[in-house]
């Protein structure tokens, strides 16, 4: 079934996000991001290959294939160094161009064509499934940009979708028993594996 809310979710997201790299200079792009060893061109660069790669798995969807979202040997951290080197103004229409064909694709995806697979980093997804991935990159890394955007400007049906599927692992990274006492007010937050 077509994702409306979160497809409508990732058009305002575009917009809002390319309103405000409008204003960036190529200095604002080159200062550090919220990701450590980041800058903000490599975060933008980071999306807009995300977003290359979201294309061709709904291409992949209409052609009858399963498509991988990157071919052996990709590199993100090599990539987004590539991209983060090119003027601001190349980056910003690269984004934007990329945005537009996600859009056409997501509007003229057959109604049948949604539980489809493509094939993500953590494994196969439907495109209705991929469609919320996209809407995570762009809101998380939205925030990392440390532009003005924040957590509590997220939509809700992003938060509503990614909050459950974060809890659920939530288990695989503590002690089971101090994050129970921790949920029950009874001792402090536990280490996790990974960042919180």
């Amino acid at each position: 079934m077509k994702p409306v809310a979160t497809i409508d979710a990732c058009h305002t997201s575009h917009r809002v996000l390319l309103e405000r790299l409008a204003s960036l200079t190529e200095e604002d792009l080159r200062a550090p991001s919220l990701l450590p060893g980041y800058s903000r061109g490599h975060v933008v660069a980071h999306v807009v290959n995300k977003a290359k790669a979201h294309a061709l798995l709904f291409d992949g969807a209409v052609a009858g294939e399963v498509r991988r979202i990157h071919p052996d040997g990709y590199d993100p951290d090599r990539a987004a160094e590539l991209g983060a080197a090119r003027p601001g103004v190349e980056l910003r229409t690269e984004l934007a161009q990329c945005f537009g064909l996600l859009e056409t694709a997501w509007a003229g995806l057959d109604d049948a064509l949604w539980t489809r697979r493509g094939h993500m980093a953590a494994g196969p997804r439907t495109m209705a499934e991929i469609v919320g991935h996209h809407l995570r990159n762009v809101e998380v890394h939205h925030v990392d940009l440390d532009i003005g955007h924040r957590p509590s400007d997220w939509p809700s049906v992003f938060v509503d979708g990614e909050l459950p599927k974060r809890l659920r692992a939530l288990p695989d990274r503590a002690d089971r028993a101090e994050l129970l006492a921790w949920l029950l007010d009874r001792a402090p937050a536990p280490e996790l594996s990974g960042p919180w």
